[in-house]
This record gives C-alpha cells, sequence and structure tokens, in this order.
C-alpha cells in the first residue's frame, strides 16, 4: 500500500474540511460525563445493529435528526443523564444501568 498521491490528499482534505469531528473523553472524565458517553454509545450501537439512519432513529425517538447527529457525536456537553437514559429507554425500555 502506497501512500496518496498529493491530487488525492486535496480532495479529501476538501471533502473533510466542514465535516464536525465526534467527541471523545479521556480516563479522567467524571461519572456523569462517563456514563453520558456510555449512553450515547449504546445508541450509536441500537442504530448500527438496526441498521437505521440518524433520521430514522430520530423519528423512532420523538426528536430533531439534529439531536441524533449530536448524540452520534458524543456531544454529551449537551445533554443531561436523565435525557440520554430517557431516550435508551425509549429503544431498550429494559436497559439496566449499573454504577461501579
Amino acid at each position: 500500500m502506497s501512500f496518496p498521491s498529493s491530487k488525492e490528499l486535496k480532495k479529501i482534505r476538501k471533502e473533510l474540511k466542514n465535516v464536525e469531528p465526534t467527541i471523545i473523553i479521556g480516563p479522567s472524565a467524571s461519572a456523569a460525563d462517563q456514563l453520558k458517553f456510555t449512553i450515547c454509545k449504546e445508541m450509536i450501537t441500537y442504530l448500527r445493529v438496526r441498521n437505521l439512519s440518524q433520521h430514522e432513529l430520530a423519528e423512532e425517538l420523538g426528536v430533531d435528526p439534529a439531536r441524533v447527529s449530536e448524540i452520534v457525536k458524543y456531544k454529551i456537553d449537551l445533554y443531561t443523564v436523565d435525557r440520554l437514559l430517557d431516550l435508551l429507554e425509549q429503544l431498550n425500555p429494559k436497559v439496566k444501568v449499573t454504577v461501579a
């Protein structure tokens, strides 16, 4: 496998110019942020396992598609644990959360 050409790199940079990154958390994140991150991850797993689009998941949850986009990008600072847990419970009413 060879390194992409200058032309290919220019094309890739142009395509990614306006793409918003996914947020990650570090090991020193608060317990609340870790829980919010985990809930988002569960919702993304639900989306992928069922092969849903973000728009379809938004319809299932009864929220604006922009909210699902925020969850997929792990924008946990925009949500409380309660709100994320409420959304997850809509997808899986039998979900159990444990804190270690």
